[in-house]
């Protein structure tokens, strides 16, 4: 097996690179995905990210951007019919996986190993990777209090402005060995075009990961997440409001700042920047997006090195 790339992920914008990416190093590639979203509900241990990244690898992904394709909604209806307030809505497919994730997680098996299973039970020759097997829980304040992050996604809508962010467990935690193995043995790690603080930073607050990543010999790019000025989706300007960052490519690499070898983004940075950059069409709409983002950010870093 050839040096693995590495890309670090969380939300849509990640998924779709770490799907175009699969198709231009196939088994190669190592996602390590964002666990702060996780959620234990239902019975079930959810894990929003890596689960989204594994269904877009798996080509398994449903139209609505979430979930596995053409799942069905039995189980929640039966809920709401007995009367339960239902916020956190599961296809039953989904369900079932989170069941299973809880089920595993009880007999001593780690969120790296479950992440393992799912991953070839659907087939993906790629690796999806926790940033932690310990809890690593965001939380994010706003109207005066404390949300848990599903909760302020969907409660709360995802509305500004936000006042704080913590993340629960990271500074205890530990990257998992298939992650810090991977990142050592890299020939290159994107960051994907991610929530900067919210999809990436808790990836980045796990104890040793920054470590890891200043470590490594191999280059480190992000893809910005900004395309024409805008977020794609999310509530990606909201927290980098919170952070004091501008919403542009010179945010993102400010977000990152001292990791980057360089950063891929659709418009120039500040005249005097010294990062190298690639300018490019970084909308990923469809396949062949994908699969042209990934390339050229990976020929991008490798020229890097």
């Amino acid at each position: 097996m050839a040096a693995p790339v590495v890309v670090l992920a969380g939300g849509t914008g990640g998924a779709k690179l770490a799907r175009g990416m699969l198709d231009v190093v196939g088994a190669d590639l190592v996602v390590i995905a964002n666990t702060g979203d996780d959620i234990e509900i239902h019975g079930a241990y959810v894990s929003p990210d890596p689960d989204l990244v594994t269904f877009w690898l798996a080509d398994r992904i449903d139209e609505r951007g979430w979930g596995l394709d053409a799942d069905t909604f039995v189980v929640m209806d039966a809920l709401r019919g007995w009367g339960d307030e239902v916020w956190f809505n599961l296809g039953d497919r989904d369900l079932a996986l989170g069941l299973r994730r809880a089920r595993r997680l009880s007999e001593g098996a780690s969120l790296t190993q479950v992440c393992a299973e799912t991953t070839a039970a659907l087939g993906v020759a790629a690796r999806v990777v926790p940033m932690a097997d310990a809890p690593v829980r965001t939380r994010v304040r706003a109207g005066g209090r404390w949300w848990p992050f599903q909760e302020f996604m969907i409660r709360r809508a995802g509305a500004g402005p936000v006042e704080d962010v913590a993340f629960d467990g990271a500074a205890g935690a530990a990257p998992p060995a298939a992650a810090l193995d991977a990142i050592a043995a890299a020939r290159a790690i994107v960051v994907g075009p991610s929530n900067p603080v919210i999809s990436i930073r808790p990836i980045l607050e796990v104890a040793g990961l920054v470590e890891a990543l200043r470590a490594t010999p191999a280059p480190v790019v992000a893809v910005s997440p900004i395309v024409a000025g805008e977020v794609v989706k999310g509530p990606t300007a909201a927290f980098l409001a919170w952070a004091g960052l501008e919403l542009s490519a010179a945010g993102v690499a400010r977000a990152y700042d001292g990791l980057l070898d360089g950063i891929v983004a659709d418009e120039d940075l500040p005249a005097g920047a010294v990062l190298p950059l690639l300018r490019t069409e970084t909308l990923m709409g469809d396949a062949h997006a994908r699969r042209r983002v990934a390339l050229q950010t990976l020929r991008f870093a490798e020229a890097l090195a």
